[in-house]
């Protein structure tokens, strides 16, 4: 295996772009993942900002969805920003009856928690593990964490008067979430954490 992790982008739906872009400039190579071929040519992969429940049907309809579990379980280190906190939550309240998601961590999210997209708004957060400066967030149609089990990480919850105390951040072993949107600020904390992850899962 390479010393530069090649990572992949989650490409049926959401910011793909923003999030490959980000990923090249911490130093990983990027490859968009559409298919189970795809992601076996990649050693962690990043679920972008979206919409869940096109993106659980998408990868439904395009045989996707368990490879996806499948990579997980076999400890594959995954992202999800937004969209991708909820693919990655095992629990997903007020979600569509047929919505599935790849699961792994051990939360209960709530989709459009904050509210609709003109609820959408920035806060400055206190993320554990990239450092004292506070990292300015992007929340839109966002999720939060309305419980976490005994073995998940909390890495930052607001502290604005918009759902003060609610936890936004979240990592259980190899795997990540975020409910804001760090690909669209250009702050590369938490990409370069997630690369970090990576290399030490090998």
């Amino acid at each position: 295996m390479t010393a530069t992790p090649r990572i992949g982008v989650l490409a049926l739906q959401g910011d793909v772009r923003e999030h490959a872009l980000a990923l090249a400039e911490v130093g990983a190579e990027v490859a968009r993942v559409r298919s189970a071929a795809d992601l076996g040519s990649v050693e962690a992969l990043v679920i972008p900002g979206g919409e869940s429940t096109t993106m659980s049907k998408l990868a439904l309809s395009n045989d996707l969805m368990e490879p996806l579990r499948e990579a997980r379980r076999a400890g594959m280190p995954m992202y999800g920003s937004c969209a991708g906190m909820i693919m990655l939550a095992d629990r997903v309240t007020d979600a569509r009856p047929d919505q599935e998601t790849i699961g792994g961590i051990d939360i209960t999210v709530r989709r459009n928690a904050f509210g609709r997209q003109v609820d959408s708004f920035e806060s400055d957060l206190i993320v554990a593990g990239i450092g004292a400066d506070p990292l300015h967030a992007v929340f839109i149609r966002a999720p939060w964490v309305e419980s976490a089990g005994p073995e998940v990480e909390v890495l930052a919850s607001v502290v604005s008067e918009v759902g003060a105390g609610t936890i936004v951040a979240v990592r259980q072993g190899p795997l990540l979430a975020t409910s804001f949107h760090p690909e669209l600020t250009g702050d590369l904390r938490i990409h370069r954490m997630f690369v970090e992850i990576v290399r030490h899962s090998r």
